[in-house]
């Protein structure tokens, strides 16, 4: 005789910085910001401006799996996709004039043109596709809200919390984060599930986020997640000890 599944509780506790994280299932979307091929491949744009690319396949693994817990419980997800029309009429000239590259967005790359829609490159990796039912926001700029339909999106569907995956964790997602913040949304930043080309920099920006009594929202670790979503523990023993950091902890320097 089959049983029903117990009811989700209305709130769930994530232990977090600066302090526990009450996630709320009814309000709540999983955030997967710019996991392109073009910034985590070698060949896209981020190896262009001369990039150790490494650093961001390392989050790869973490946000598979948080996004396999969280497609298991049905809930929201929305993906973004830094990205540009092919005429370039939404990329500033400030924008496309920076960096010490030879090659500047929207001109052509070993995956076609840099960050351009419907090019090769543009496109979330394939670990990380999305599903259909999944959101797909592509946003001009660094941060998700400016020029988008984001939030919109995120209105209809009635959600108010966000917990955070995607690069870099200095710009687009720090970036991101603090419009949401300003819109009156609830972030958690999951740790292993963020990277940077320079890992110092995601370190120092997590501690930004979270200081002053999280005057920018919470970070927590994979594993503090999952263990607090219903039937996610098990998951972490799909993943290297040397992935997870202790709970509560936060990154550290170093690299670049």
């Amino acid at each position: 005789m089959s049983t029903a599944s117990p009811p989700t509780p209305t709130r769930l506790s994530i232990k977090a910085r600066p302090f526990a994280f009450q996630l709320d299932p009814r309000r709540a979307a999983l955030l997967v910001i710019d996991m392109q091929r073009d910034f985590i491949e070698p060949g896209g744009f981020g190896a262009s401006l001369g990039n150790d690319v490494s650093y961001l396949q390392a989050a790869v693994e973490p946000t598979r799996v948080l996004l396999q817990a969280w497609r298991g419980l049905g809930w929201p997800i929305v993906h973004t996709r830094e990205s540009h029309a092919p005429d370039l009429s939404d990329c500033p000239s400030t924008k496309r004039s920076r960096g010490h590259s030879s090659v500047r967005i929207g001109d052509t790359g070993p995956m076609g043109r840099l960050l351009v829609r419907g090019e090769p490159g543009c496109d979330i990796i394939p670990a990380l596709s999305p599903l259909p039912g999944e959101a797909v926001i592509d946003k001009p700029g660094k941060g998700a809200f400016h020029a988008t339909r984001l939030m919109e999106v995120l209105h209809l569907m009635g959600v108010t919390q966000l917990v955070v995956a995607g690069v870099t964790t200095e710009v687009c997602v720090q970036s991101t984060m603090r419009e949401a913040n300003d819109r009156g949304f609830d972030c958690l930043l999951v740790q292993e599930a963020t990277a940077s080309y320079f890992p110092q920099f995601k370190a120092a920006t997590i501690k930004m986020i979270v200081a002053q009594g999280g005057i920018v929202g919470w970070a927590a670790s994979l594993r503090s997640v999952l263990k607090a979503l219903p039937y996610a523990a098990p998951l972490l023993g799909s993943l290297p000890m040397q992935t997870l950091q202790p709970a509560g902890s936060l990154p550290t320097g170093g690299g670049q």
